[in-house]
């Protein structure tokens, strides 16, 4: 039988990069040799989290109230109730701001949560236009760039690149780029950003954040990675809110990919928006995250995991991954963005012979899996080679994997710059 899609379908189903992302990280989990995965966004299992969650899955399990409410029952459209009463009243008290449970909605994991902003939001107008999400620093996160249901929907600006003691660059939001314009319907960043580790400074933040308000549109901020929770900073960052705000967090990075739980914290009318899209889609999302952690966001806890566990434990993973990089690359020229965030590493070769799609298949060929660099910039709209130069670097990790793969990433390089150069 023959299948025919729709547009749609066709957009759907056609090759991406998060497929390929998670085809790769699928094909790794059962490949018969040596695979040596750095290019999922897998979060690592550290025992003392892992431990944690497993006590807290044992003591729901006990409590049939509870378990009954986690996994029997259907929530409310938008999310399990005790837990949006609980989110809402903690981060009240610990930022002061003036949220409800109205302005929070669950979500089957952040990568549904976008996919509903962006296309709530973006795309063709009941008055003939077509609005835009506009990223205003890249690289950005690889999910975002498939997620529009139409094409064209992001507009992305080229970022300033500062120098820093070698090898290290930042990329700063060009303030200078931005301009009014009646087609952009939103303002999105990563903070820190997944691929680069890079996190906005607050004053990038408050000047997106004013600008987007003078624009009367919202300012979507992906907290995917950073405070109050999991908090994989390794920089000062406090997170921010105001009215116009779309602040989205997650469980995944806290440890618990597997449950599927965003969290959003909107404004009133997308907050209700997003959980009529929840019942159209999904009747409504899983109640498991949410039950599981319920108790450790009534009492604060949620918040102490990061600081006193997750952070160390990426902090370390990146030190050493930086120190093996350094004395495998000997002399290959190569840079990478300062790390301040994340379990990645962004590296960028500017002398590079070939793209960086083509040394992410050098690399598969010997089983070390990466993700090339020109997936991170949906929306540009002009050439730069610079986004044919990089890759992005999971060092999470087991040790042995990370090392060798770095090991053999270097070897590659230089093979490509001996050979090609």
């Amino acid at each position: 039988m023959e299948v025919r899609f729709s547009i749609f379908g066709e957009r759907l189903t056609s090759p991406t990069g998060i497929l390929q992302l998670m085809e790769d990280l699928g094909r790794a989990l059962t490949a018969p040799g040596p695979v040596y995965m750095l290019g999922g966004g897998n979060p690592a299992k550290i025992p003392q989290v892992t431990r944690f969650f497993q006590e807290r899955l044992q003591a729901l399990a006990r409590d049939v109230q509870r378990f009954q409410r986690a996994f029997t029952d259907y929530a409310e459209p938008q999310g399990l109730g005790e837990f949006r009463k609980a989110i809402a009243r903690a981060l009240r008290a610990r930022y002061g701001w003036p949220i409800g449970p109205e302005n929070v909605v669950l979500t089957n994991g952040s990568q549904n949560a976008f996919a509903f902003l962006f296309n709530l939001l973006a795309g063709p107008t009941s008055d003939g236009g077509f609005r835009r999400i506009l990223l205003p620093v890249l690289p950005e996160y690889i999910g975002y760039a498939d997620t529009g249901w139409v094409s064209d929907i992001f507009l992305a600006l080229r970022p300033s690149l500062e120098e820093m003691e070698a090898p290290f660059y930042k990329y700063r939001v060009d303030l200078s780029r931005l301009s009014d314009g009646e087609d952009i319907a939103a303002v999105c960043v990563s903070r820190p950003t997944n691929p680069t580790g890079n996190v906005l400074t607050q004053e990038e933040v408050e000047a997106l954040a004013r600008w987007s308000k003078a624009q009367g549109i919202p300012f979507i901020i992906d907290n995917a990675y950073g405070a109050p929770f999991p908090y994989i900073l390794f920089t000062d960052a406090e997170p921010y809110w105001d009215e116009h705000v779309v602040l989205c967090l997650s469980l995944s990075k806290l440890g618990l990919p597997g449950v599927r739980t965003g969290i959003v914290i909107a404004p009133d009318p997308l907050a209700a928006a997003l959980g009529r899209m929840n019942a159209i889609f999904t009747l409504a999302p899983s109640n498991v995250g949410a039950g599981l952690v319920l108790d450790l966001v009534t009492s604060g806890e949620i918040f102490d995991l990061g600081p006193r566990y997750i952070r160390p434990f990426y902090q370390a993973k990146r030190d050493q991954a930086l120190e093996w990089l350094a004395a495998f690359m000997g002399d290959v020229p190569y840079r990478v963005h300062l790390p301040e965030g994340t379990f990645f590493l962004w590296l960028w070769f500017p002398e590079l012979p070939i793209s960086s799609q083509a040394l992410y298949e050098r690399l598969k060929a010997r089983g070390v899996l990466v993700v090339p660099g020109e997936y991170f910039f949906p929306g540009l709209q002009e050439p730069w080679e610079h986004r044919e130069q990089c890759l992005r670097v999971n060092v999470a990790g087991p040790e042995d994997v990370v090392k060798t793969g770095l090991r053999l990433l270097a070897e590659e390089v230089r093979r490509v710059h001996e050979t090609q150069g």
